[in-house]
């Protein structure tokens, strides 16, 4: 089932950084409606919710640690083809693989700190929307 929004966030790295509003800028230039959005600082508990589904993978306690490490602004995004071409405008994990103009490219640090989160599917955009914003929060 194709949908037109995906859920993405703006991590702690970039977040301390002080580029949400470049983030959020290019993402608004691409066509993308933002429909929620709120900043918030996950616990280290939070985190692992969230990211539940990687508990058994050796990366998990550093992706926890770092998530929880300072706030994030996570956000709702509504396009036609939204999960797809948000994923072309982030750019790959590896900021070193990611095409130049990519948000990964201009503003990530390395694989883990890459600057921002995509839902890599309809169905887990609904999942992760759900996670960070209530009914009355999705407009």
């Amino acid at each position: 089932m194709t949908t037109n929004r995906t859920f993405t966030m703006i991590k702690p790295d970039a977040v301390a950084e002080g580029h949400s509003g470049a983030i959020i800028k290019i993402i608004e230039e691409a066509g993308f409606r933002i429909v929620a959005i709120k900043k918030v600082h996950l616990t280290k508990e939070r985190a692992g919710q969230f990211y539940a589904v990687h508990q058994e993978r050796p990366f998990y306690d550093g992706l926890t640690t770092y998530m929880s490490s300072g706030p994030i602004v996570p956000m709702i995004l509504e396009k036609d083809n939204a999960v797809a071409d948000f994923r072309k405008l982030i750019g790959a994990t590896n900021p070193a693989q990611a095409e130049e103009g990519t948000i990964r490219k201009q503003f990530a640090k390395s694989m883990e700190a890459n600057a921002i989160h995509g839902s890599d599917s309809d169905e887990n955009a609904k999942i992760e929307s759900d996670f960070f914003f209530a009914g009355l929060e999705q407009f």
